[in-house]
């Protein structure tokens, strides 16, 4: 794939993620800072679905330190979830 091949088809996936918002659903930030952490992992599910929720709760460890704290910010999981499970790991 070109370079612009690349850039475009992210910036199409992108706007799928954020076309996909709807009331109740995760924040642009939280789109954003997850983007990669979507597609690295849990891309097979809905953007916004309770399979992607489950999905990146399941790879809580691996995700970034940018989406964990862009949840956090969101109110979508608390400090005290993220702290417990960095320390059980």
């Amino acid at each position: 794939m070109t370079p612009i091949t690349t850039i475009l088809a992210s910036a199409v996936a992108l706007g799928a993620l954020v076309v996909s918002s709807q009331a109740g659903a995760v924040s642009l930030g939280v789109k954003l800072a997850c983007a990669k952490d979507y597609y690295a992992y849990c891309s097979q599910h809905t953007p916004d679905s309770p399979g992607v929720r489950k999905c990146m709760r399941a790879h809580g460890p691996q995700l970034s330190k940018g989406c964990i704290g862009a949840l956090v910010s969101a109110g979508e999981v608390s400090k005290s979830v993220v702290e417990k499970k960095l320390a059980a790991n």
